[in-house]
């Protein structure tokens, strides 16, 4: 399972902070999770203030 952040994001650094591999990073609009390294842990997506990250 995979996870995206939506445009929902509010560029808080939440999802970034309790993630335990650092597969989210700041990008040009918002945060993005990079697939190859994320480890499906669910951890962004339960730390997210605004429900912005969605599984795929």
């Amino acid at each position: 399972m995979a996870y995206k952040i939506t445009d929902a994001c509010i560029s808080c650094g939440a999802c970034q902070a309790g993630c335990p591999v650092d597969a989210i990073s700041e990008g040009a609009e918002q945060y993005v999770i990079d697939a190859d390294a994320c480890m499906d842990c669910g951890a962004c997506q339960a730390g997210c203030p605004v429900d912005a990250i969605v599984a795929e």
